[in-house]
């Protein structure tokens, strides 16, 4: 992945805590179906999405469970307040898309 900037490059960050109580379920579910977009990397805890499409970068998408806490964590990092915007608007779609019968709500807070 070294032809990206660096998360340290990264200007905003935002984060979500969903809780449920099958983090590990979602957190795959959703990281396999970005995953069929976009650039994955297995990262300490779980995943980070690469946002590059069609040559235009918009940040990261980290993805993140520890066993035994009951919330999977979504951390975003960006080049601008447009790009964080936009990155947690699509994860927060999709997880809750997904996790609808359980009634999953995503809201992402600035870091």
């Amino acid at each position: 992945m070294s032809d990206y900037p660096t998360v340290a490059e990264m200007n905003h960050t935002a984060r979500s805590r969903v809780a449920t109580d099958r983090p590990a379920r979602y957190a795959k579910q959703l990281v396999s179906h970005m995953g069929n977009k976009l650039p994955v990397e297995e990262i300490e805890g779980g995943h980070r999405l690469t946002f590059n499409r069609d040559g235009v970068f918009s940040g990261y998408g980290d993805v993140l469970v520890q066993d035994g806490v009951p919330q999977v964590v979504m951390v975003v990092h960006a080049p601008s307040a447009e790009s964080c915007t936009r990155v947690s608007d699509v994860l927060a779609r999709h997880l809750e898309r997904f996790g609808e019968r359980d009634e999953l709500k995503v809201e992402f807070l600035a870091a």
